[in-house]
């Protein structure tokens, strides 16, 4: 079912400039030096010279093995390694180096771990407040399977913003993110609300969604008050991923954009390039 490339050849507005800039450069230079990782390269990210002379970049914790299998994702699926017990003080040391003004985290799902990996993301916000106490932050949370003791570790910690990304519409879910659950997701979002949390979402286009179908997620997101909706189109990794069935043009990315502000959310980033943490410094407000 998966194994099919994509067909359809990418469009003109897909081409991304080469990063530049002096901040870029130098931001590129202390990741060199001292062996640094940030999600921006090692996923290729469209946006990462952007981000990078923004003072932005994005960190992923708790290994680079995940336990699920998403038919959009290129992470690597199996058992993950142990959990690093030193990763919370290693990520705040890159954060202080590279002089990150916003710092968005991410992780692997670790359904292989009774705390879903909690203790070592509320660790990595606790040691960058220490380290950057100036650094605001933004974490894009797994569902933690539901297990919502685990959840409470994110909220009693407060970061600035919390993300979980719906991804795809109700009707796709199972196809695209095989272990998520549509409605557990909206109930992560509803109950970061409920802890007095800045709350973001993500959606890919061009799974075979329809307008429809998009209409109705965005009402799903402010049925439980999310603040930031992002809007992207989603590319194939390999030809063992979903295929791409339509490539999104980008005015109905700017026509969604309007919708979804007319929907009460309070900043949307829609557009073919976007993905979770582009222009994640511009979502504080």
């Amino acid at each position: 079912m998966i194994a099919e490339e994509s067909k359809i050849k990418k469009p003109d507005w897909l081409r991304v400039k080469l990063p530049t800039g002096k901040e870029y450069a130098e931001v590129r230079k202390l990741v060199s030096e001292h062996k640094l990782h940030t999600i921006c390269e090692s996923g290729n990210c469209p946006n990462m010279g952007e981000c990078w002379g923004a003072g932005t970049a994005t960190f992923m914790i708790l290994g680079n093995i995940c336990t699920r299998s998403c038919g959009f994702c290129a992470v690597a699926t199996g058992r993950p390694k142990a959990v690093e017990v030193d990763e919370p003080t290693r990520v705040a040391e890159s954060v202080k180096l590279m002089k990150v003004k916003h710092c968005v985290i991410t992780s692997v799902d670790r359904d292989d771990l009774k705390d879903g990996g909690s203790v070592i993301w509320e660790q990595t916000v606790k040691a960058i407040r220490e380290m950057s106490p100036g650094t605001t932050m933004e974490t894009l949370i797994p569902d933690f399977q539901g297990k919502w003791e685990n959840l409470q570790r994110i909220i009693d910690v407060a970061p600035e913003i919390v993300s979980h990304n719906l991804e795809t519409v109700r009707r796709l879910t199972k196809e695209v993110r095989i272990q998520a659950k549509y409605d557990r997701s909206l109930e992560v979002l509803k109950r970061l609300k409920e802890g007095g949390l800045k709350t973001k979402s993500g959606v890919m286009l061009g799974l075979g969604e329809t307008e429809q179908e998009v209409c109705e997620t965005m009402d799903d997101l402010r049925s439980v008050q999310v603040d930031i909706l992002t809007l992207g189109q989603y590319l194939q990794p390999t030809f063992k991923h979903l295929p791409v069935k339509e490539f999104i043009h980008p005015d109905t990315f700017a026509k969604y954009k309007e919708i979804a502000l007319s929907k009460g959310f309070r900043y949307v980033e829609s557009g073919p390039l976007v993905r979770s943490s582009y222009h994640a410094e511009k979502h504080l407000f």
